[in-house]
Formats: structure tokens, sequence, C-alpha cells
């Protein structure tokens, strides 16, 4: 791979969003950030709704810079956050912006699905997803149940990466990482479910071709070449999940390795040939989500930097403090003194964090955290004990050995936690990329030009372009006695 290959990356969270140009020149990856923007939710008549317009012009702007600074670039992909979804009307017209996971409108739904339409069991029989009261499955029977005008006048249903993607093409898909999160897709036959898509009185024609990532979906339109100065473009689907795309990016030697995607969640899992689907799995609330390359990501969701963000929040007079000082304050006060669950309930979306903290302690008969350092090394400590339990399923689950812990996306940055976690879980943690989702997004833009072969050629790029920081346990023995302290304390 001698000549230098531009890719063009659209990287949007639930809270901003990002271009990227992605290079590729003698095996080696670079980024380059072009804009980044908001992602605003737009609350009205009592729902709340992406705005999918300003998403789409977010997107025409970076092509635009694109054009006037006259990169050549071979292609562009998607990625998102899952499970949201857009109506497109008969005449090709989007039908009103896409509400969003936010939504209360599901609240309670999930329940009375299960006793109206399909059991618990049977729903996850079929699809080894998780249960969260956003996923589409539950999104789509509220709107069924209340009438949702939108969805009565569709003719398709496009999951947010495809229709940003249609807007740029007029081609409609449906790519099968993104598909996965909705709890529809059955991972074994890798199609969506009749039944479950028919019980939400949708139909599966109402669904774009299943299609895998590193595809070429089509090119710009005439019109976006003319209003981007641009060609005929492709765009790909690639990862259009963006934790899919994260974890192609996983600089990983061979298949016998765990990931955790670091950020304000924390996804722990491993990368599978088939998904795994049984009574421990559904018991703790495994997910099974669409890789690349044929592979399941088995995966559990925790609370992760949530808990120290919104401490955060609450500690104006910390505001110039970098991420950095507060870690280092946090090693200078005793280590185990107070722990908690950060799954537990109390924790996931509480008027005052440090008062869910306090409360917690309290209510197991441990010493209350006092000074910011103090809540901050609780945090830290929980994180790493929380990471063994999942680790330990994990390895009881998996068919091979798991010899590593790759930890990816911006959480990769706090080395006493990546530290933290190689002592707890007794395993050596490879930390970075902090870039994973954009990286894996690029890559599966080369992949798709025929830049490169498969995945192992894309994580030898990708471990050859980064700065990795490799942590070997330590201190074994006191981890081992907290974690039994912190076992009784989540009984």
């Amino acid at each position: 791979m001698n000549n230098i290959k531009c890719f063009f990356a659209v990287d949007l969270g639930a809270t901003s969003g990002r271009t990227i140009i992605g290079t590729l020149n003698d095996g080696q990856i670079s980024l380059d950030e072009l804009t980044r923007f908001d992602n605003n939710l737009i609350e009205t008549g009592g729902h709340v709704y992406w705005d999918i317009y300003a998403l789409y012009n977010e997107i025409i702007k970076g092509l635009k810079l694109v054009a006037r600074r006259g990169i050549n670039i071979q292609s562009i992909g998607i990625d998102t956050w899952g499970c949201d979804f857009v109506f497109v009307g008969k005449d090709g017209a989007l039908l009103r912006n896409p509400m969003a996971y936010r939504d209360p409108h599901t609240f309670g739904v999930m329940e009375k699905y299960f006793e109206e339409a399909v059991s618990k069991e049977e729903v996850y029989d079929t699809t080894g997803i998780q249960f969260m009261n956003f996923n589409s499955l539950f999104q789509l029977y509220a709107m069924h149940k209340a009438g949702n005008s939108a969805m009565e006048n569709a003719d398709k249903v496009l999951f947010v990466p495809d229709a940003l993607s249609y807007m740029l093409t007029g081609r409609a898909i449906c790519e099968y990482t993104v598909a996965s999160t909705s709890q529809i897709l059955d991972p074994n036959t890798r199609e969506l479910s009749n039944k479950l898509i028919e019980s939400t009185g949708l139909t599966r024609d109402q669904f774009g071709e299943m299609t895998e990532p590193a595809t070429v979906i089509g090119t710009l339109t005439e019109e976006i070449q003319k209003i981007t100065g641009l060609g005929a473009v492709p765009v790909i689907a690639v990862a259009g999940h963006d934790t899919a795309s994260a974890v192609a990016a996983v600089p990983a030697k061979d298949e016998k390795f765990a990931y955790l995607s670091s950020g304000t969640w924390s996804l722990m899992g491993i990368e599978t040939k088939d998904a795994i689907i049984n009574e421990k799995s559904f018991e703790l609330n495994f997910t099974n989500e669409g890789g690349i390359e044929g592979t399941t990501r088995f995966l559990k969701n925790i609370c992760g930097m949530w808990l120290y963000e919104s401490c955060r929040r609450e500690w104006p007079e910390d505001a110039d403090k970098s991420h950095l000082q507060m870690q280092q304050d946090a090693m200078q006060v005793e280590a185990f003194r107070s722990l908690i669950n950060p799954d537990d309930k109390m924790f996931a979306n509480p008027e005052s964090m440090t008062a869910a903290i306090v409360q917690y302690c309290k209510n197991t008969n441990q010493p209350v955290p006092q000074t910011h350092a103090e809540f901050c090394r609780c945090i830290f400590d929980s994180l790493a004990l929380r990471y063994r339990q999942v680790f330990s399923y994990l390895k009881d689950m998996a068919s091979f050995p798991l010899d590593v812990l790759h930890i990816i996306g911006g959480g990769s940055k706090n080395y006493f936690l990546d530290q933290f976690t190689a002592n707890s879980c007794g395993v050596k943690v490879v930390a970075g990329p902090q870039e994973g989702t954009a990286i894996g997004n690029i890559m599966l833009q080369a992949k798709a030009s025929g830049d490169v072969n498969d995945i192992w050629e894309m994580r030898k790029i990708i471990a050859d372009s980064i700065e990795i920081k490799v942590f070997e346990p330590q201190n074994t023995e006191a981890w081992d006695a907290a974690y039994e302290k912190y076992l009784k304390l989540c009984k």
C-alpha cells in the first residue's frame, strides 16, 4: 500500500458529532478532524426528537470543506448510536424527525409487550439482545399502539446511519451491525425476525436490504455533487453502530482477547463466531450485537465514567482541574475505603450523584466519602472491581482463553484506572486507541476499496500506527481481598 488514500468519516454520538479525514499511507493510518458540532435534541409536543436535517447539513458542511481543500477522498462512511430510526414515505421523503431513545414514550412498554405480543424468553431466544426499554422493538411497539402517523404512512424504516446514507445516495439499506441493536434481528439467521417485525404492525419489506459492513451503498446523488462540489464519491456501509466500528479498531493479534470500550458507558465483551444465547446469558442480561466479517460482539453494558462525570458537574470549584490532577488526587487517599456497585439503579440518573454515593455507603454501613478525591477513588476502585466481575463471566462463557483485555475509547486515557483494571482482573491490559470509532469507520472504508484485505490486516495497521500502553497485574492479593468485600456488598 504505497499510495496515499484519504477517507471521509462521519462519527455521530448522542451529544456531538465530527467529520474526520483518515489517511492511509504506507501501512500507517492518521486522522485529521475537519469539523465538530453539537447534536441537539428537540423537545416538542411532549416528545424528544433528533434533528436529522441538522446532522445532514453538518455532513454537507464537511464535504464542502473537503472540496474547498482539494482533498481527493476515496469514499464516505457514517457511524452513529444504535436503536433509533427514521420513517420514509412512498414519495421518498422523510416523515418527521426521528424520535430519540431518551423519549419517555417507551416507559413501561417493554412489560406490556411481553404480556400482549411475544414473551420475554422468546424475544431473548430469538435475538440474544439485552433488555432496555428504548430498544427499537419497544419503540416501534409504543408508536404502533399510539397510532403514530409517521409510522402509519411509512414505506421504509431506516436506522439513523442508513437514513443519512440514504439522504446522500437515494439508496435504502439495512446495515447489519446497527440493525442488531434493535432487538428485532436474529443472529443465527442474520436476518430480521418476521414475527417480531409483525408484532409492531410492520412488514420485512419496509426495511432495507440487509447489508454487511464494508459494502458500497451507492454514490453521492447529482444533487449532492452539485451542492458540495464533489464528484460521484462512493458511500460505504461501514459498521454503522459506533461500538461495532470501535471494536473493529481493537489492535488485537488473535481472537483470544476481551475488549472494554470505555467512555460514559463501559462496554465489555468478546468477539465470537456465533451468538451466545443460553440461560446464563439471559440471566446476566448479556447482549449479542453484530460485528464485522460475520462475527458477533458478545458484551455487557456497564455504567462507566458517567459516575465520575456526574460528580464533576457538582464540583464547579474543580472546573479548572485537569482529569489527570483529579486522578492523581484520588491516588493519595485510602484504597477500598468505600465501594459501590456501579450498576445499582441508584446511579442510573440521580438528581445528585454524590448524594446517591453517600446514601449507598450509608445503606451498606461503609465510611462515607468526604472529599472529592475520596469520591473519585471510590468510583475508580469500584469500576475496576465491576470489570473483574463481568470479565469473570466472559471467561466462563468464552470458548477460548482470554489472554489480554484491550481498553479503547476516551476512558483508556485514565492510566490509573487501566492499571487498576489489570490488577483487579489479573490480566494484561492494553490501552488504546482513544479514537477507536473513527479509526474503525475509516479502516472499513479501506477494506471496501480493496486497500486492506481483512480484519487482521486492519488491526495490524492500527497497532503499527498508534501509541499503546501496556499494564501488567500488580498487588493482586489486595485486589483479591477487595473483590471479596465488593461481592458481599453487591448481594
